[in-house]
């Protein structure tokens, strides 16, 4: 039997397929390509998983697509209320907005303007608070509880873990023998999503969490056998920055998850945003680009495997573009 310290990945397995019904309406069907670039660079047959294409940017629709719809009619008049430095609340205005509700949206003070802007554009209110993610999702939750509003996690949810496996289901659809699949993680959500379907319809596909080296603090604490609080620094991959909340469900179900870790630097950043622009004409932000990376430093286990790119989102904003100098 499954326990909060031991999550049951056969149960989320199973709700996923129903979920990727239900969330349809506010998604869209992203392509899997193969890259002939990669694949001549690296030997493996790379395919990319194109979620920079999905509604709002971003994965982020998915989870929060699952946790909003099917609320009653009373729920959502009371207000939806989230915490994000971007791309998940940009996720749940847009899903708030589609359902009739309203949306309050707190991010941390060095939030990206650029994606402040989104959110405020489909309707969600701002309120700054905080300097780090967490601390910044335990003023959003408390204003919630306070207020009777619901809360939608950024990652510490069920039904976002769930809304974000819906990917899994998806790229298993698209193709049917899978090696390897890397990803950024940031809180453990997207990894504990896609990795409890992948897992589970092919056990011997390997999730591979990518993280840049000036904040990777679920890495280090899956290192360490137990969730850290360390601080992080600045970094192209600000889609993944900061920690994790304190007993995140995301923390067990990515011990069990995660085949191999691996951390890349700013410069391996930067190197894959712009090697990724010359091959391919579609936007990717700072966190695809991680797991693009990380790949690059494994590829050489990796020759003639079937391997897939999350491009987790391709929301990058002019400030980020100039920090990395002219394509």
């Amino acid at each position: 039997m499954s326990s909060p310290t031991h999550p049951d990945l056969q149960s989320i397995h199973d709700q996923i397929p129903e979920a990727a019904l239900k969330i349809k309406p506010l998604l869209k069907n992203t392509p899997l390509r193969y890259s002939t670039c990669y694949s001549d660079l690296t030997g493996a047959n790379v395919f990319f998983k194109y979620e920079n294409l999905q509604t709002t940017g971003s994965f982020k629709i998915r989870g929060a697509a699952a946790k909003l719809i099917g609320l009653p009619k009373e729920t959502l008049a009371k207000g939806i209320v989230t915490a994000s430095t971007g791309n998940h609340g940009k996720a749940v205005a847009f899903a708030a907005q589609a359902l009739g509700a309203t949306s309050t949206v707190y991010a941390p003070i060095q939030s990206d303007p650029s994606k402040i802007a989104a959110i405020e554009k489909l309707g969600g209110k701002i309120i700054f608070a905080g300097s780090d993610c967490v601390e910044t999702e335990l003023v959003a939750i408390e204003y919630a509880r306070e207020n009777s509003a619901t809360y939608v996690a950024p990652y510490n949810d069920m039904d976002v873990i769930v809304g974000q496996g819906t990917l899994g289901f998806e790229i298993s659809s698209q193709l049917d023998s899978i090696d390897a699949v890397f990803l950024s993680i940031g809180g453990g959500g997207l990894a504990s999503g896609v990795g409890a379907f992948l897992k589970t319809k092919i056990p011997a596909c390997k999730i591979i969490g990518c993280s840049p080296e000036n904040s990777c603090v679920l890495i280090q604490s899956l290192d360490a056998g137990e969730l850290l609080t360390l601080p992080s620094t600045e970094t192209l991959s600000d889609g993944t920055a900061g920690g994790v909340e304190p007993g995140s469900i995301t923390f067990p179900l990515c011990q069990q998850i995660i085949d191999q870790c691996c951390t890349v630097s700013e410069a391996e950043i930067k190197a894959e945003l712009l090697r990724f622009r010359r091959s391919d004409e579609t936007p990717i932000e700072g966190a695809a680009a991680v797991a693009i990376a990380g790949f690059i430093k494994s590829c050489n286990s990796l020759k003639d495997k079937n391997v897939v790119v999350l491009l987790c989102g391709g929301n990058i904003s002019s400030a980020t573009l100039n920090a990395i100098g002219q394509w």
